[in-house]
């Protein structure tokens, strides 16, 4: 696998192209799998390499727009671990990125609680871009992804 600049692996294509890139899934009534639960925590506990891990293999087999769902919390995660590595340009396209591919699967996909998510997240955004830099940036402020293990349909 080749090392890509920001110390992220890339890995194989995903099962389908960009089919259902933009679109809502069917399937976010359901229960997190278990897999998603362990991403979810990993984020929550700012291990975004072992997050981007977990989830990127989600997004690879899953041929359902709800793999957008994945990538984009995957792509969130990413982006803070650029704000915690000191790479600016990097935070704010990962971020930037992650928020646009959540946007259809508010307020809340396989009870993941996407809505505040995207809010805490853009604000983050807002304030970088704002600073034009990293300087003064309150790491604090990462969020914590909200989420439901038992969804009821």
């Amino acid at each position: 696998m080749a090392q890509r600049g920001h110390g992220l692996e890339r890995r194989t294509k995903p099962v389908v192209g960009k089919t259902g890139r933009g679109l809502a899934s069917g399937r976010c009534g359901e229960a997190p799998s278990p897999e998603l639960i362990c991403g979810l925590e990993q984020f929550n506990r700012r291990e975004f390499y072992a997050c981007h891990e977990t989830l990127e293999e989600l997004w690879l087999r899953e041929a359902d727009p709800v793999r957008y769902l994945y990538q984009g919390i995957l792509q969130i995660g990413v982006g803070y671990h650029h704000l915690l590595g000191s790479n600016y340009r990097g935070a704010v396209n990962l971020l930037r990125r992650g928020l646009k591919r959540l946007e259809p699967f508010e307020p809340r996909c396989l009870g993941v609680e996407v809505a505040e998510l995207r809010q805490s997240s853009a604000a983050v955004l807002a304030d970088l871009t704002a600073r034009g830099n990293l300087e003064g940036i309150d790491a604090s402020r990462i969020p914590r992804v909200g989420y439901t293990a038992d969804v009821q349909s």
